[in-house]
């Protein structure tokens, strides 16, 4: 494909995990990336280069404006054909013990700076009908979540905002999809202090590659939401019909700090 036609995408969250599978995707599937991260992205732009196409990449907080302003310039007036939203992280503990400072870089890293980037490049996409956004939810977002409970409550936010989005888009010619995994082998329990939970220490946690790659082509198809895995699928569609009370009992049980030993 030549480098002047190729499509572009922006993917956060990069560095490992999810985001860094979404990036292989796109770059396995002839687009150029700009990918973005708190953490040191060196590695990841060398193997990304080697999939073919450019690579651009930023270390910022993209909880901030100027992080956001950072992975926006890169693109340097290019037209941006995808944007995967997928930066986040967790927080796990009860929310009285918890740094009311984390606790905010939480809101500001999942919903404030998302938004900001989606907003930004949003504008552009519809004046030009066409583009695709990809926003990573969770399944998180079904139930109250007892010892992660902003993480949850971010994540519920994001899964209705994608849908309000996506209806708002939809004689424009842009897409919105929402991908919510649930328990995924990625590095997101231990930086969420959460490795002495139940559900940090589940071996049962479901590939990241495979999560990328069905979210991908729910993406790259225009889907508007998609469940990764049928163990989640099952308890997605539980979490609809059980009330809230028991939900967040249920999550307390895989959640509470102590309760990996209870495997």
């Amino acid at each position: 494909m030549n480098a002047a036609t190729r499509p572009l995408a922006i993917v956060t969250g990069a560095s490992s995990g999810i985001g860094l599978e979404l990036a292989r995707e796109c770059a396995r599937h002839g687009f150029d990336l700009i990918i973005g991260a708190d953490r040191p992205l060196d590695v990841a732009t060398q193997e990304l280069k080697g999939l073919g196409g450019a690579v651009e990449a930023v270390q910022g907080d993209l909880a901030t404006p100027a992080g956001v302003d950072k992975l926006i310039e890169l693109a340097g007036g290019r037209q941006v054909d995808a944007l995967l939203a997928n930066a986040g992280h967790g927080l796990g503990g009860a929310f009285l013990d918890q740094s009311f400072a984390d606790i905010t870089h939480l809101i500001d890293t999942n919903i404030t700076g998302t938004l900001a980037l989606i907003h930004k490049v949003g504008k552009d996409m519809r004046s030009r009908h066409t583009g695709r956004i990809l926003i990573t939810g969770s399944i998180a977002g079904f139930m109250p979540g007892t010892f992660q409970a902003v993480y949850n409550g971010s994540k519920a936010f994001l899964d209705s905002f994608s849908w309000a989005l996506r209806n708002e888009l939809k004689d424009s010619g842009v897409s919105v999809t929402c991908l919510m995994p649930g328990i995924t082998d990625t590095d997101f329990f231990e930086r969420a202090g959460m490795m002495d939970t139940k559900v940090g220490a589940d071996d049962h946690k479901m590939d990241p590659a495979e999560v990328a790659r069905i979210g991908f082509k729910a993406m790259m198809d225009g889907e508007g939401d998609v469940v990764t895995g049928l163990r989640n699928k099952i308890q997605s569609a539980l979490a609809a019909v059980t009330p809230s009370a028991v939900l967040a009992e249920q999550h307390r049980r895989m959640a509470q700090p102590g309760t990996a030993k209870q495997q």
